[in-house]
């Protein structure tokens, strides 16, 4: 991986940081492409349980990085093309795809602003533990762009549609506090604790029945496109699975004996 983003395992937890703390962690397309790779590999180890994404620095993520994308404009310009924006098909759709669809949580340790994709990024987490220090901006429409990254799917199921809107077509600063109370956030901790509590949370899911946080992450997931009836199949077919796992077999055991399950992740 490249040095603008560090991945490290340690018991089933991979800390993967975004490394730009000179640029707020801006999204280069060194970086996207190396947050895309360390995500997929994430994704795909079966030493990881659980996953936390940080930023170094003063930011979690300001999104992307203008100053290198205003002389690929130019270059377009000059050559006539159009192979800028293909950065969303290239990195940003398949880092939002890696956070949201792998089958193990993913934890947002939020330690400043989260910018564009960077708000992006984090809402795609399964949870959110924001500094009280840091801020939320869409920031699209301040550059005369759209929604990416995933947020017009994610933000109106974190905080509804007309409150999504009203912040994508009016981008401002959202308080951490204001966060929580939006549901954007879903826990709100002092700066100074903020590595630690998000860290905390991480190793607590590392430590959990992975195969069922994979379900549930489906379920939800399966829920927010279908009906009542087709989610309740979906439901059905999930828990048969779950119910087949061996940390249910553990889990059922450890509270006849009354004691704490140690789960396996299978």
């Amino acid at each position: 991986m490249a040095d603008t983003v560090l991945h490290e395992v340690t018991d089933g937890l991979a800390t993967i940081t975004l490394n730009r703390p000179d640029a707020m962690n801006a999204l280069d397309n060194e970086t996207k492409a190396a947050l895309r790779d360390s995500l997929r590999q994430a994704a795909d180890d079966p030493a990881v349980r659980a996953v936390l994404l940080i930023g170094s620095g003063r930011a979690f993520c300001v999104g992307q990085d203008l100053k290198e994308h205003i002389g690929l404009l130019a270059a377009d310009r000059e050559a006539g093309t159009g192979t800028t924006m293909s950065t969303v098909r290239e990195h940003y759709n398949p880092i939002v795809t890696a956070i949201a669809g792998m089958p193990k949580p993913v934890v947002a340790g939020v330690n400043g602003v989260a910018a564009g994709a960077g708000a992006g990024f984090a809402f795609a987490a399964d949870y959110r533990v924001v500094a009280d220090s840091a801020a939320f901006n869409t920031s699209f429409a301040g550059v005369a762009l759209t929604a990416d990254s995933g947020v017009s799917w994610t933000l109106p199921r974190l905080i509804g549609a007309g409150r999504a809107a009203d912040l994508l077509l009016f981008p401002r600063s959202v308080s951490a506090q204001e966060a929580l109370e939006l549901g954007i956030a879903n826990k709100v901790v002092p700066a100074a604790d903020l590595a630690a509590e998000a860290e905390a949370v991480a190793r607590r899911l590392a430590q959990g029945p992975t195969a069922a946080y994979a379900a549930i992450k489906e379920s939800l997931a399966y829920a927010a496109g279908h009906s009542l009836t087709e989610a309740l199949a979906k439901e059905e077919e999930l828990q048969s699975r779950a119910g087949a796992s061996e940390d249910h077999r553990i889990a059922v055991n450890a509270f006849v004996k009354k004691e704490r399950p140690r789960f396996l992740g299978r």
